[in-house]
């Protein structure tokens, strides 16, 4: 594109989309030097005659700025990377971004962004991470998010609602945070599907009502597993001795039951194992060992302090069991792996605005 045409689209953003900048982040964006802008990035158009360069990245991250996302952004076609977080961008996110064909990352986050799920992702093939918690997006996510070659998905403190679907396991993130949503139904067998490549997946305050389904034991890479605050029933099934690397694992403030197993409390990386406030009735010594009174509190354990008055624990026990079918959901079915990802769009080095993975913005104290 036409340098003329790039720092026309840039300015109109900053003369009519803008409406406070506190950090003057935006003073330079005057003259014909678009690269040298604050916050925005060149780089050697893949391609292209030697020497010309495109707009490969615009970072505003943590600059206060009031205003919205004009549709001529989607003529900026080179951009690789938007981001955005921790602003008061407001509005919707226009469809013009769909011409974004070689976008990598998205992260909208920490804004007033309002409507429906921006379904025009789902049209950015390059896309890799996608950054959307702590805004107001509202109604369902469209199943297609989970078959997308995304590395990293957060959509945590929105206010979405819908079921995780039977395809959720097609997902080969690395890095998938939903917490504080309003999605109810299954925790999906078909997270079994996501063993190669999931290290953390935090689901907190998700409204899940189902069992924990053995397939849990299938992701051998996840470090980080939270399903805490949901509906979830039943026994924590033992097959969560599956996941040997896991390092962060909480079930805490569900309606589980029975006995802890005792090949979790072995886990050879576990640091931090939380199950308070369920109906546990039992635990093997090894979890009285390294799992606190305070990880451990309001359950029926005996031997424990701080538990639930023995009347309470009489009256859930005397129900009858939890009949895991009864909640029906989708038996796992093993996916076909899919196809390795495309090059990055630019071969070289792309703006330096992640100093560390995932790190934008930051999340606030266990997201709750």
């Amino acid at each position: 594109m036409r340098k003329a045409v790039l720092v026309a689209v840039v300015v109109t953003w900053k003369q009519t989309a803008i409406f406070s900048d506190p950090k003057n982040l935006t003073a330079d964006w005057v003259g014909p030097g678009v690269c040298g802008y604050t916050g925005v990035f060149c780089a050697p158009l893949p391609g292209a005659p030697r020497g010309e360069v495109a707009v490969a990245g615009v970072d505003l991250n943590h600059g206060d700025i009031a205003g919205y996302l004009p549709p001529e952004l989607g003529m900026l076609t080179d951009l690789a990377l938007l981001h955005l977080n921790s602003n008061r961008f407001c509005g919707l996110v226009p469809a013009t971004l769909r011409r974004l064909r070689r976008l990598h990352e998205l992260d909208l986050s920490n804004n007033r962004f309002v409507g429906g799920f921006p379904a025009v992702v789902l049209e950015l093939p390059a896309l890799r991470f996608l950054d959307l918690r702590y805004n107001d997006f509202e109604g369902s996510v469209p199943p297609q998010l989970f078959d997308l070659p995304l590395d990293a998905i957060f959509l945590n403190h929105n206010r979405l609602r819908f079921e995780l679907p039977d395809n959720f396991g097609n997902s080969p993130v690395s890095v998938i945070v939903l917490a504080n949503n309003d999605f109810g139904g299954c925790l999906p067998a078909s997270l079994g599907n996501m063993s190669a490549t999931l290290n953390e997946i935090l689901l907190i305050n998700n409204g899940l009502s189902s069992c924990v389904p053995p397939e849990v034991g299938m992701l051998r890479e996840v470090t980080v597993f939270d399903v805490s605050f949901n509906s979830l029933a039943g026994p924590l099934p033992p097959e969560v001795a599956g996941m040997r690397k896991v390092e962060q694992l909480d079930v805490a403030h569900n309606r589980l039951s029975g006995t802890v197993p005792e090949a979790v409390c072995g886990l050879p990386r576990l640091k931090n194992f939380t199950f308070s406030y369920n109906y546990f009735s039992g635990e093997p010594p090894s979890c009285a060992r390294v799992v606190p009174a305070a990880g451990a509190r309001r359950n029926c354990l005996p031997n424990r302090p701080a538990q639930r008055m023995p009347q309470q624990c009489a009256a859930f026990y005397a129900l009858p069991p939890v009949d895991c079918t009864a909640f029906q959901c989708k038996q796992f079915v093993p996916s076909p792996p899919l196809p390795p990802p495309p090059p990055p769009a630019y071969p070289g080095p792309l703006p330096p605005v992640y100093p560390i993975p995932y790190a934008s913005p930051p999340p606030p104290p266990l997201y709750r």
